[in-house]
């Protein structure tokens, strides 16, 4: 966590409301998460984080207006890294997935060090800040987690981890290949269950899939509950960028605004 998020406590219990995009927090122990908790109703505040999952995309609020009005999630899949979808939605094999991660970058696609992207630690992230909205009493070591970042390649400079990705572009294209002869796409998933069983990775699904045709840096999330078991609830929009990331949280701001009493 970052200095400020270690304070998050203090403030709650001290009646300080919070709006924060950042993950650290929520991700954190579940130790400290029950702390957050306590703290806040110990000091009768509120603390909003939609922004930490899907940026403005209603993610969070969805999940609660489904728990709250009596349904029962069984599952919550997505795409929850714009970057991640960037990357298996233009790679089709004709150029090197480095080359590709490459052009992400200098598009701005990716974190200045694009392994913090595809480590898959982010998304492992926002998998638990929705598995404990579940209710799961999930940590973040209990995530199976693939990355996409070579063990050799971990440390070191950005450019000796660029030019040390190419090594393994051989390896990425086989997987794709073999996806395409069994007319599967691959993409970046990451997946909960109600019994609390968590994976984040590179998944082959159908071409028809509702993952498998989505915008370049879309987030999309599935919710399959028993409400909507046989047609899944399907949330999804641009999930990454400073507008769509403010639009979520002025809307939690709104939100504690109406908590508050104001006439919005």
């Amino acid at each position: 966590m970052c200095i400020r998020d270690r304070h998050y406590a203090d403030w709650l219990a001290a009646g300080i409301h919070i709006v924060t995009p950042n993950k650290k927090a929520n991700s954190a122990s579940m130790q400290y998460m029950e702390a957050l908790r306590a703290a806040r109703r110990q000091g009768a505040s509120h603390y909003l984080y939609e922004g930490t999952v899907g940026a403005g995309l209603p993610i969070i609020q969805t999940l609660r207006d489904l728990r709250e009005t009596g349904d029962q999630v069984h599952s919550i899949e997505g795409i929850f890294s714009g970057t991640l979808a960037y990357l298996f939605n233009v790679y089709d094999g004709s150029v090197p997935f480095s080359a590709i991660v490459r052009e992400a970058r200098q598009l701005g696609y990716t974190e200045p060090d694009p392994r913090d992207d595809l480590s898959g630690i982010d998304v492992a992230r926002k998998l638990i800040i929705l598995a404990r909205e579940m209710g799961l009493r999930l940590e973040l070591s209990d995530v199976k987690v693939e990355s996409l970042v070579p063990p050799e390649l971990a440390s070191g400079s950005i450019e000796e981890f660029l030019d040390g990705l190419s090594r393994h572009d051989e390896a990425m294209k086989k997987r794709y290949e073999a996806a395409r002869r069994a007319g599967k796409v691959l993409r970046f998933v990451g997946r909960v269950t109600a019994e609390g069983e968590a994976t984040v990775g590179v998944v082959e699904l159908d071409a028809k899939h509702a993952f498998a045709n989505i915008a370049l840096t879309d987030n999309v999330v599935r919710f399959a509950t028993a409400r909507y078991n046989k047609n899944p609830l399907i949330v999804q929009g641009p999930g990454a960028g400073p507008e769509v990331t403010a639009g979520g949280v002025f809307a939690d701001l709104l939100r504690l605004s109406a908590y508050l009493g104001a006439r919005l």
